[in-house]
């Protein structure tokens, strides 16, 4: 069994698995698919506390031209590390920001 189809059917049986469902927006990322960005968005939507989505979610949405988006998901992402004390993810997510901002100057 792929990788995907196991972690769908892993997140069947828990739906409120955070990790399950950032597994399959991963996956769909690596293959390109476009059920990438509709994954991210229930990610971010029922498990805002999950700090390891951002980074992900807001680059692939950069990377698709929707970059007010990305920005946002950073900015939600930069202020959930503050708040966590996550200095790593913090540093990782405000250099992520800065870097997406200069490309569009």
């Amino acid at each position: 069994m792929d990788r995907l189809k196991y972690l769908l059917q892993l997140h069947q049986e828990q739906p409120y698995d955070p990790f399950l469902l950032y597994g399959i927006a991963l996956e769909y990322k690596k293959n390109d698919s476009s059920e990438t960005g509709t994954c991210f968005d229930k990610l971010l939507t029922k498990f805002p506390e999950y700090l390891a989505s951002y980074y992900q979610a807001a680059e692939y949405f950069g990377e698709k031209g929707y970059y007010e988006k990305a920005l946002a998901i950073y900015d939600k992402g930069i202020e959930l590390a503050a708040s966590l004390n996550e200095t790593k993810t913090l540093a990782e997510l405000k250099n992520a920001k800065q870097n997406l901002e200069i490309d569009l100057m």
